[in-house]
């Protein structure tokens, strides 16, 4: 970048790129953690880590990752660290694959035409337009994973489909999962995908087509859509993906061939879609058959309460749920009562994550009331509701109860302050399972966070993240980190956002010196804070008081 000087001069001024700072780095950490613990393409295929393993290898990753980019930057110091940034992220999706894949090195090759002996695959030379897509075959199963989303995004028209889908038109291939997802298809290059995936579709259990028609007008996309439709009209899939694409209402019915005649569905995705209250309505007539569903994802969306209600005429025909996730979808305290209602049915809950809606306390009441049914419960998200302390503490004191094996609690931004912090200590000190804890941006300050420091204890031998930042604390932070700091699995306290002084930050990390990278950022804390509801009370105060002192006459004598 060029700056003037003040003599006139232009002077070159080079941005350093690396190092990274420790917040990014340990922001990484946790995505990468997310990566390997949650359902993707590659842990459907290879399989998920556990939580505590994911972050194990997680941090392994991305120590390896730095060190190997941090040793390439030193070579040429001179320069920004682009080089050493892409090195970096180069390295740690390299090692993250290697994991899924049971730690084995994996050295990419042209594919040359070969028949493998075993599964009978016909292994085609691709076009250079295509060379991601390098099928893979699970030697356990024999089942064969067609992926084309690596790379960027690009459009696919008609010529470019028939190269990249030509490994699908294979006589005898085995293909049981494809992955359309990052390829915009235009209505030429559906044209040629439909016949292939009619030619296959009683073979194919799973089917990605998540961000398929990114890109295209509204008319085009929906035609594409319902080629895609007819041709896997039919199928037995177990998994479906139609995230990412705008869909709206029209967007679920140019889908609806598809979605009647599925009968054997366990998971289905619609993230990311617009879906609405109308659309929400289209998903509850058009998937009639949920009996064997066990995983339902609808975050991201703007389907507000009429559209929850829906959803939750879903939720009642789904016995066999798992994984319920209605996150970031507008939904108020009328459509988050019927969720909960709905939700006390599905007794197999496993998985629950209803973060950034606007449910208020009485939603949260009727929840607190439907978990009482849920032994199953191991993850549960509930950050940003508006709970407050009543819908909080109704919460906690029946999770305490239940759930035996809960490994996630998150509440964060609930507004819950110091008067939820025995309950929530109560149910956290019966929790021997729990992996992570997170209360972050509420009002606890320091009477709620030292009853909750207390719950810390014998037995929480896999408690390995708590987050108490933005709670308004000032001298409690310590006695966290005292609680956490020696348990065997202990990975990362976050107390950042929040008032500590200079001298109980000095404590703080010296609680830690043995264990520097257990402790959070702390960039973001203010030694000098306050309160800031206390303080906005004194300014107004002051500001009346100014008001009063105008009108004041001061030669007037008592």
């Amino acid at each position: 970048m060029d700056v003037k000087t003040p003599n006139g001069e232009r002077r070159k001024i080079t941005i350093k790129l690396w190092p990274p700072s420790p917040n990014t780095r340990h922001m990484l950490v946790e995505r990468m953690t997310n990566n390997l613990s949650t359902p993707t393409i590659f842990t459907r295929k290879y399989g998920t880590l556990g939580n505590v393993e994911a972050a194990k290898y997680a941090k392994q990753i991305e120590e390896s990752a730095f060190s190997s980019a941090n040793q390439h930057y030193e070579q040429e110091p001179d320069g920004d660290g682009s080089a050493a940034v892409q090195l970096y992220a180069k390295e740690c999706s390299k090692l993250i694959l290697e994991v899924l894949k049971g730690g084995s090195k994996i050295e990419e090759k042209e594919v040359k035409p070969e028949v493998d002996s075993a599964s009978q695959e016909v292994k085609p030379e691709v076009d250079s337009v295509c060379q991601e897509v390098k099928p893979k075959v699970d030697s356990a199963s024999h089942e064969t994973f067609f992926d084309i989303s690596k790379g960027q995004r690009a459009f696919i028209e008609a010529d470019e489909a028939q190269i990249l889908l030509s490994p699908l038109k294979e006589p005898g291939n085995s293909y049981t999962k494809i992955c359309f997802s990052n390829r915009s298809f235009g209505l030429g290059a559906a044209h040629v995908a439909g016949p292939i995936l009619a030619s296959i579709k009683n073979q194919l259990k799973e089917v990605d087509l998540s961000d398929f028609v990114a890109g295209r007008p509204e008319a085009e996309a929906l035609d594409v859509m319902n080629i895609f439709s007819e041709a896997l009209e039919g199928s037995h899939l177990k998994y479906l993906n139609i995230s990412d694409n705008a869909l709206g209402e029209k967007g679920v019915r140019a889908f609806g061939k598809l979605l009647r005649s599925q009968t054997s569905l366990e998971e289905i995705y619609l993230m990311n879609d617009g879906i609405s209250k109308e659309a929400a309505q289209a998903v509850c007539e058009l998937v009639p058959s949920t009996e064997t569903l066990r995983v339902l994802h609808f975050h991201n969306n703007m389907t507000g309460d009429e559209g929850a209600i829906a959803i939750s005429e879903i939720l009642k025909r789904c016995p066999l749920l798992e994984d319920f996730r209605c996150s970031s979808t507008r939904v108020g305290s009328e459509g988050g009562i019927a969720l909960t209602e709905a939700l006390a049915q599905c007794r197999k809950l496993k998985k629950l994550d209803l973060r950034d809606n606007m449910f208020g306390v009485e939603a949260g009441l009727k929840l607190s009331e439907a978990l009482q049914k849920h032994e199953n419960l191991t993850e549960i998200y509930l950050s940003y509701l508006n709970l407050e302390d009543d819908g909080a503490i109704a919460i906690v004191n029946v999770l305490k109860e239940s759930a035996p094996s809960l490994a996630v609690l998150e509440m964060a931004g609930n507004d819950i302050t110091a008067e939820a912090a025995p309950s929530i200590a109560a149910c956290v000190s019966t929790k021997k399972s729990l992996v992570k804890l997170n209360l972050s941006e509420n009002d606890l300050k320091d009477d709620g966070a030292i009853q909750i420091s207390k719950a810390f204890g014998e037995g929480h031998d896999q408690l390995k993240e708590v987050d108490m930042s933005q709670n308004s604390l000032t001298t409690t932070a310590k006695k966290l980190a005292q609680a956490l700091v020696h348990l065997p699995e202990f990975k990362l306290l976050n107390v950042n956002g929040n008032f500590i002084s200079e001298e109980n930050l000095d404590d703080l990390k010296s609680i830690f010196k043995k264990f520097p990278e257990k402790l959070g950022p702390l960039d973001e804390n203010d030694p000098e804070g306050n309160d800031f509801d206390d303080k906005e009370g004194e300014d107004e105060s002051e500001s009346e008081l100014e008001e009063k002192l105008k009108n004041l006459d001061v030669n007037q004598e008592d």
